[in-house]
């Protein structure tokens, strides 16, 4: 008896767990969804992008595998 109690409460979290679990991720994904149309996210992001970019142009100049600008 108490092993079906058991698995009975453990199929009811399961289930309730894992329908606010996937309630959470729709949030989550739909708010990323959103940030990843914003015009000064994305500027963001190409400003950081092109800082990188320098960061790895100078260090392979520094090595020698790439010739100067």
């Amino acid at each position: 008896m108490a092993k079906l109690s058991f698995l009975a409460g453990f199929g009811a979290g399961y289930v309730l767990g894992s329908k606010a679990g996937r309630e959470r991720y729709e949030q989550i994904r739909r708010a990323w969804g959103q940030a990843k149309e914003n015009p000064q996210l994305q500027g963001l992001a190409g400003m950081a992008q092109a800082r990188a970019d320098a960061v790895v142009h100078s260090v392979k100049t520094r090595m020698g595998n790439e010739t100067p600008r």
